[in-house]
């Protein structure tokens, strides 16, 4: 069995390509995707993802603010009262991104460190998205303290040193279709260097098609594609694959 980590599940197509979440979620269970996490980037969008998702047992939820949405409405009582709902098992999207709006980025600082304090708080692991700011995201994670509540470094696209950082952190490496792209060379070092106990799968769905679909819009049925990428570099069977980032997945969100 598999477990896609990180998916949005309320911005798939469901106009052409599916006629709706259950249409989805069983294609998911047709590849042996038995769970699920629907991810958050905003809080005016959570309730109505929560609201989607919410009739099926094997999906879960994370409420948080995207470094690339730190500009959409925010109250820091409101995150607290959805990042409480039972079906939430992380806080997150959250983290900085100065490659697309490097602009934003004291405000992104603000609201990173927001979310990791209700992280420790509420004892719930984090969901992080970085990009071009490997220094400020491991100086806030420590600072913050989220050694406490852990968590996973998303769509993984940074450096062996970045990952053992964000390991000796309690955090988890997850790769995302990424790692099928021909050109993800140092990626592919990084997978074939860490042990399996250590990383998570996930197709950051809609986005990120892994080949054999790349240029098509993701689905969570397409992390089996992941997986068996990640089987190849490092040598062992899909299956292994599978059992271990499923059991990392409920070590870290189920725990």
């Amino acid at each position: 069995m598999f477990v896609d980590s990180h998916c949005h599940l309320d911005k798939l197509d469901f106009q052409e390509l599916h006629q709706g979440i259950e249409d989805v979620l069983d294609k998911a269970n047709a590849a042996n995707v038995r769970e699920l996490l629907s991810v958050g980037v905003t809080l005016d969008s959570f309730p109505n993802m929560l609201a989607m998702i919410e009739p099926y047992e094997n999906v879960y939820a994370s409420c948080g603010v995207h470094p690339l949405d730190v500009e959409s409405d925010f109250a820091l009582d409101t995150l607290h009262e959805y990042a409480s709902h039972p079906r939430v098992v992380a806080i997150g999207e959250t983290g900085l991104d100065y490659h697309y709006q490097p602009e934003t980025a004291q405000l992104q600082k603000l609201r990173f460190e927001q979310q990791v304090e209700l992280a420790v708080k509420l004892n719930k692991p984090l969901i992080i998205h970085t990009r071009n700011a490997r220094e400020d995201t491991l100086d806030i994670l420590r600072k913050g303290s989220a050694d406490q509540c852990g968590g996973v470094i998303h769509c993984f696209t940074e450096d062996l040193a970045f990952a053992k950082a964000a390991i000796e952190l309690g955090f988890y490496i997850s790769i995302s279709g990424i790692v099928t792209f021909k050109q993800a060379t140092e990626l592919k070092q990084v997978v074939q260097a860490l042990p399996l106990e250590c990383l998570l799968i996930e197709t950051d769905s809609p986005y990120l098609a892994p080949v054999p679909h790349r240029g098509k819009q993701n689905q969570p049925a397409y992390v089996v594609e992941v997986a068996a990428y990640i089987a190849q570099l490092k040598g062992c069977s899909l299956h292994e694959v599978g059992q271990k980032t499923s059991e990392n997945f409920r070590n870290l969100f189920l725990r």
